[in-house]
């Protein structure tokens, strides 16, 4: 089982918003074989996401989502536990100003782009990227599969 340590700097998320968020990460490690392990998700504004994005990326902008992988390692790279402590992936920042923004200009709900984002982050602390073309096809394709199988799809999102 994920255990996920949320935390809501903007204290403008509804429960509802949380838990939604929840499942999708724990349908998302499910479905890349992840037990056991523990993950942080911060919820904050673009000035906050814009300062982290500058002090540790260099990028002096908003962005969307931000991850920090505890662990380094490859795609799909299993990593051998010795310890008996859960792994610990790492961080999860979402700006809930671009979720909104961005949910406005591609035409869905705030849903669908934030369980996006969290899966996007997610995915990226299992060392999945997006810096070429086939690191794209496929890191997207894995999004697609866990969001599609929620029944999130870029229409929106129908509760089941």
């Amino acid at each position: 089982m994920l255990t996920i340590d949320f935390m809501d700097e903007t204290e403008t998320l509804a429960q509802s918003d949380i838990e939604f968020v929840e499942k999708i990460l724990q349908h998302a490690a499910k479905n890349e074989e992840i037990a056991d392990a523990e993950v942080s998700v911060s919820f904050v504004t673009n000035d906050r996401i814009q300062e982290i994005n500058r002090d540790y990326r260099e990028k002096d902008q908003p962005t969307d989502v931000i991850s920090f992988a505890m662990e380094e390692r490859g795609e799909g790279e299993v990593l051998i536990q010795d310890s008996a402590e859960p792994r610990v992936l790492g961080d999860i920042i979402i700006s809930l100003d671009r979720t909104k923004e961005q949910a406005t200009d591609y035409g869905h709900s705030f849903e669908r782009e934030l369980g996006f984002l969290a899966v996007h982050g997610f995915l990226h602390l299992l060392g999945y990227d997006h810096m070429n073309d086939q690191e794209e096809k496929k890191m997207f394709a894995k999004q697609d599969v866990i969001l599609n199988s929620l029944g999130i799809t870029r229409d929106g999102y129908e509760s089941n």
